[in-house]
This record gives structure tokens, C-alpha cells and sequence, in this order.
């Protein structure tokens, strides 16, 4: 019997390309069907989630999950890939230096946030670290014909932020924290505000102005708002 995303309570945004909105933090998970592949962008936040995610996704997909894409080295994206044993793990270059040093400081802010101590240390101590590396850009061959195109378009929100562009019609943009619907976008501590409007620039240029550009929290958008929420960063950082 087949199952439809709307029936998982995920959103289908083309032919074989979806993302839920994850409880607590509405964290966006998404998820490209290839005929013999599943890729899954970001994880979850913790092991449960993580394993919430692979499951719906085999379910959707008929098949195991092969690709799983971090968009960024924040706990409610990442910690929940170690639910992911044995596929290929992409990320940006140096999030393997971060994940492998800056453990303690994931589990920290993951509890600051609200997950239970337990869960946090459970899936800070078992995260695994990314095998490919994407410095520029990385097509990922997911077959017959059907490819996402990896994109180290950072600095930006972190230091390591990676796009996932789907070519179809219409096209869909995994954008991560550089992009955000329900609320401001945030700008810790490791963020880079003076590349974060160039980095938007390069999210556009991928996408194009018919795109659908996926947040990392909240709604699909449209192109005009990217640009409007490049426009505001700009001016509230004072950058071009």
C-alpha cells in the first residue's frame, strides 16, 4: 500500500521531493526521492527524532536512506544523524572539526534549549562525523536523471552553512538557518554577519526567482521574501 507524504504529515513540495516541520523547535527536515536513493537534509535534534525521520522516510521512499546532508552544525539539525547508520554523510567543510571538538558545547546548547539532558548527551556522544566535504559545490547522483546539487554558500548563519538544490519544476532550495519564516533570523555567536547578505546573494543565484526556497523554521517562501530577508539583514548589520 502506498503512502502519501500528506499522510505522514510531511509537505510535498515537487515530484519526489518533501520536508516535515519537526515539533518544538519547527525544525525543517527534508527529503529527495531518487529511484534507488533517499536523501535526507538534516536530521533532528535528537536520536528519537532522528529515528522518527528515517523511518517515515523508508516509508516514503520504499528503500533505505543513502545520502544525509547537514545544512549546519546547530543540535536541532544535527543530533539526530547518528539514527542514520550507514549512509553517506555530507556537510560542509570544517563542520567535521567542529562536530569532533565542539561536542560538549552541542549538548550544552541543546539542553539550554529544552532537550532533556539525557536524550542530549546520548546523541552528542554517539554523532558521527561527516565523511564528505563540500568546500564549493557537489552534484550528488541520486539516479536516472535525478541529481541535488550540494552547496557551501556560507558564512553566513554558522561559519559552515550548506545549501541542497533540487533541479525540477519547480525548483527547491534547502536553505537552512540562512533563511527563516517564523520568526527573525537568528544570529548567535557563531554566526558571520558581514557575509551573511553575500551568502543569501548565492542562495538566489542557485535558485532563481520561480524556486521554492525551504527555511530552515517555518513556512515555504518565495524568492521576493529571501530577498527582502537579505535586504533586512543588511541593513541590520550594516553590510551591502
Amino acid at each position: 500500500m502506498t503512502v502519501t507524504w500528506e499522510e505522514l504529515g510531511w509537505e510535498r513540495l515537487a515530484e519526489g521531493v518533501g520536508r516535515c516541520r519537526l515539533p518544538g523547535w519547527d525544525c525543517t527536515a527534508g527529503l529527495v526521492l531518487g529511484p534507488r536513493t533517499a536523501l535526507m537534509v538534516d536530521a533532528g535534534s535528537s536520536l528519537a527524532e532522528g529515528a522518527r525521520l528515517r523511518t517515515e522516510a523508508q516509508t516514503l521512499a520504499g528503500r533505505r536512506v543513502t545520502h544525509l546532508a547537514l545544512t549546519h552544525p546547530h543540535f536541532d539539525h544535527v543530533l539526530g544523524a547518528a539514527a542514520f547508520a550507514g549512509t553517506d554523510l555530507y556537510a560542509a567543510v570544517g563542520t567535521e572539526a567542529l562536530l569532533a571538538h565542539g561536542r560538549e558545547e552541542l549538548r550544552l546548547d541543546a539542553v539550554r534549549n529544552g532537550l532533556p539532558a539525557p536524550e542530549a548527551e546520548e546523541a552528542a556522544d554517539a554523532l558521527p562525523l561527516p565523511r564528505h566535504l563540500v568546500s564549493g559545490e557537489w552534484t550528488l547522483d541520486l539516479g536516472d536523471g535525478r541529481q541535488a546539487l550540494l552547496a557551501n554558500v556560507g558564512p553566513g548563519h554558522t561559519a559552515h552553512d550548506l545549501a541542497v538544490l533540487v533541479p525540477g519544476d519547480p525548483e527547491v532550495v534547502f536553505c537552512g538557518d540562512l533563511v527563516e519564516e517564523s520568526g527573525d533570523p537568528q544570529a548567535g555567536s557563531d554566526a558571520v554577519p558581514s557575509r551573511w547578505p553575500a551568502a543569501l546573494d548565492r542562495l538566489l543565484a542557485l535558485g532563481g526567482d520561480r524556486a521554492r526556497y525551504v527555511p530552515g523554521h517555518g513556512a515555504v517562501v518565495d524568492a521576493a521574501f529571501v530577498r527582502a530577508q537579505r535586504d533586512a539583514l543588511a541593513a541590520r548589520f550594516g553590510v551591502s
